[in-house]
């Protein structure tokens, strides 16, 4: 399993950086879509839905996709920090900060299908969204937020096998400690300072900091919630997409709930500096 893990980890990361580096809009666009529809299958899956109800998903949210990736892209063409689908960056956060803990606490799972349906597209399309601006800013804007969830990850990972005693969500991801969380927060941390020592944008100083940390807390929120649902479906991984991996659910649970956010800010911050 960690051969094939490896194997596919070095597959996947330099198919990744050529396309964040080299694709043509149009091209970044259409695989962005791509993983948004393999998302929607697995996101189906997860609910159970029928059969009807899967091929609707899946035609609606790469026809929503579609069209709102078409519209971003028309209007990144004129300002890459175009405040043109601001809204559903701000309807992501309200749902990661509120909505989801929310659905956490419920002792039954949801089983209806268009609340369900509903919860997949703020789950999937806003990310969609936000690759695409953020990439279209700056690759390596796009890529230092991305590193910031892979970096905290690994660090709470090993932080909590070092020192782990805590629980932080025995039921749904037992693996989790709340020493952990710390362990990650400490971490980004210093990578966020060492991100603002190297930039040479002044003004980010109060800004970088804060919301990388902010960041942390909403992947590991998003991590707990890909994990209530695959508890409800009672399965493992969302998919087999990934050799050793799972599905795309599984390698993106932690960047659905962070990166529409992180677009948010950056939006905010910019639109207040002009």
């Amino acid at each position: 399993m960690l051969k094939t893990r490896i194997l596919t980890a070095a597959i996947l990361l330099p198919s990744f950086l050529a396309a964040l580096f080299y694709f043509q809009p149009i091209f970044w666009a259409a695989l962005l879509l791509i993983l948004t529809v393999t998302g929607a299958r697995e996101w189906c899956k997860l609910t159970q839905f029928s059969v009807r109800n899967t091929i609707v998903f899946m035609l609606l949210t790469a026809l929503f996709g579609g069209e709102l990736l078409f519209v971003l892209s028309e209007a990144i063409q004129i300002d890459p920090y175009t405040p043109i689908l601001i809204n559903i960056y701000l309807l992501s956060f309200v749902f990661w900060i509120l909505g989801v803990p929310l659905v956490m606490k419920l002792t039954d799972p949801i089983k209806n299908p268009f609340l369900l349906m509903l919860i997949g597209w703020l789950v999937l399309l806003p990310i969609c969204l936000a690759m695409y601006q953020l990439r279209s800013i700056s690759p390596l804007l796009l890529l230092g937020i991305m590193a910031t969830i892979w970096i905290s990850d690994t660090a709470a990972y090993f932080s909590g096998r070092a020192f782990g005693k805590h629980k932080l969500a025995v039921t749904l991801s037992p693996g989790k400690t709340w020493e952990g969380v710390v362990g990650a927060l400490v971490v980004v941390l210093i990578y966020a300072l060492i991100w603002n020592y190297m930039t040479v944008d002044e003004s980010l100083t109060v800004f970088l900091v804060p919301l990388l940390l902010l960041l942390t807390v909403l992947g590991i929120i998003g991590d707990l919630f890909e994990s209530l649902m695959k508890r409800h479906a009672g399965v493992k991984d969302s998919g087999n997409i990934l050799p050793g991996h799972g599905g795309i659910l599984d390698r993106i649970d932690a960047l659905t709930s962070t990166l529409p956010v992180a677009m948010l800010a950056v939006l905010v911050f910019y639109s207040t500096e002009l």
